[in-house]
Order: structure tokens, then sequence, then C-alpha cells
């Protein structure tokens, strides 16, 4: 093989590499912006959540506050539903 042939063979594996590296960062390319767009997805429903809880703390204090009178007024009534019924029989 001549000098020349040995030239053009090299130019063309080097273009066959750099073609085939292209397709290889165009897959990569395609993956990484489908993972992009799963994460604004998750994002967004993080974001949801986060604004769903915000309510928690008022909310929890609100069901304290309810068991806490429950809890005041529960032992008066079994006394007093005891004395009711100890007295029917």
């Amino acid at each position: 093989m001549g000098k020349g042939t040995l030239t053009i063979l090299t130019v063309v594996e080097i273009l066959a590499l750099v073609a085939v590296l292209g397709l290889y960062l165009l897959a990569v390319s395609r993956g990484l912006k489908s993972i992009a767009s799963q994460l604004a997805e998750v994002a967004w429903g993080a974001r949801a959540v986060e604004r769903q809880l915000r309510a928690v703390p008022e909310n929890i204090r609100q069901i304290n506050a309810g068991l806490t009178d429950a809890a005041t007024v529960l032992p008066g009534l079994a006394d007093a539903l005891e004395r009711r019924t100890g007295a029917r029989a």
C-alpha cells in the first residue's frame, strides 16, 4: 500500500470515530434530557407536597386542643354515666 492510501484510510478511520462519538453524544444528550424532565416532575410534586404540609402544624395544634378538651370532659362524663347506670341497677 502506498503512503496516499494509508493517509486516506487514516482520515476515514478518524471520520468514523468522530461520527460514532457524535452519535453516542446525541444518545447521552437525549437520556439526560429525559432525566431532566423527570426530575422537573419530581420537583413539582415535592413542591406540591410541601405546600400541603404547611398546614400540618396548625392542624395538629387544633387536634391537640380538641383532645385536651375531651380529656377534661370525659372523666366527668364517665363518672356521671357510672352513677346513672349504678342507680338503675
